[in-house]
């Protein structure tokens, strides 16, 4: 949205420019036709030509004299309908610069696939979204507050305004073809009606939802959620696994984070056809990547599996290695 505004003030530096110029240039042409006028005269009589006042002249005019006065009547002419043109342009570009940007964000929003859409941007969900971003996910963002969306597109995300629990918002969002859907909104009413308009037009969705209160993380599961997770049982986890487990705590941290370690932990998935179907956990071994446990099912994990252990489409992986190995087996393509 600011390039409008820097076209607009090059145009109104120019044209105050022309403006000068044109009295200089008038101021100059009187002292030259008429040379018994004084500076002061010359300059008073081309201003009230060319601003087009029509006051007396400030003296008897030669016949030179008169046409120059005509001359920069007329451009007087052109320069005040220049003017209004310049104002005009300034007042349109500003009412039409919202469009545009609601246009271009559109536009940019209908090219993206496989992306997360996230609801909500307060503290919670930016910084939900500064960590999909680390990841190397792209993010749409859903909120109704100016406020919000300002702050996120200040931030560098796309985003779409309106009401999440409303169908129209979230196909403006790419409902259709995202990966994964967030809702970090501070009512689970409107978090769980958000789940369902978002199961009823993508039911392949993984969906994150945030839980207000304790009684809240039923509804929201039974709504479709894929996962619920309440900001207080997970700071309540969190403080004692730092009192009991501090080491264990910050290994974790530090194998998710998204800093400059060489080495992380992430999650691959056996799809039909993956190169990974067939292989067993110690070529992966030999190639740097460690196998920590195999998810076979919800909530069904076989944890440290033996070497010659093969691995089956539809299983998923929790695995530990180089940060580059592990981007180079999350990006491979069956």
């Amino acid at each position: 949205m600011n390039a409008p505004a820097v076209i607009n003030a090059g145009h109104i530096r120019i044209w105050f420019g022309i403006i000068a110029s044109a009295i200089v240039i008038g101021t100059a042409g009187y002292l030259i036709i008429e040379p018994t006028w004084p500076p002061l005269d010359a300059l008073y009589m081309t201003v009230i030509t060319l601003t087009t006042v029509g006051f007396k002249e400030v003296g008897t005019l030669s016949e030179a004299g008169r046409v120059w006065t005509m001359i920069l009547a007329v451009a007087g002419v052109g320069l005040i309908f220049g003017s209004v043109g310049i104002v005009a342009e300034y007042l349109v570009v500003e009412a039409t610069s919202g469009r545009r940007e609601a246009k271009r964000m559109a536009d940019a929003v209908s090219k993206l696939r496989d992306h997360y859409i996230l609801c909500g941007f307060g503290r919670v969900g930016a910084t939900v979204a500064r960590e999909l971003v680390h990841s190397g996910l792209k993010v749409v963002v859903i909120d109704v507050l100016p406020d919000s969306l300002g702050r996120a597109r200040r931030d560098g995300f796309l985003e779409v305004e309106g009401d999440a629990t409303e169908e129209a918002t979230l196909r403006a969002a790419g409902i259709e073809r995202a990966r994964g859907l967030i809702t970090t909104i501070d009512s689970d009413a409107h978090n769980v009606y958000v789940i369902l308009s978002a199961r009823g037009m993508n039911p392949g969705l993984f969906v994150v939802a945030r839980a207000n209160t304790a009684d809240a993380e039923t509804r929201l599961m039974q709504a479709g959620a894929s996962r619920v997770v309440s900001p207080y049982t997970m700071a309540g986890h969190r403080l004692a696994e730092l009192a009991t487990r501090p080491r264990v705590v910050d290994f974790i941290d530090a194998a998710l984070s998204h800093g400059e370690l060489a080495f992380s932990m992430e999650e691959v998935e056996v799809g039909p056809g993956s190169a990974l179907a067939g292989a067993t956990v110690a070529s992966l071994r030999d190639g740097g990547v460690f196998v920590l446990a195999i998810v076979t099912g919800a909530n069904s994990y076989e944890p440290n599996p033996p070497a010659d252990r093969t691995l089956k489409p539809g299983e998923t992986l929790i695995v530990s290695g180089s940060v580059p190995r592990l981007k180079e087996l999350r990006e491979s393509k069956p």
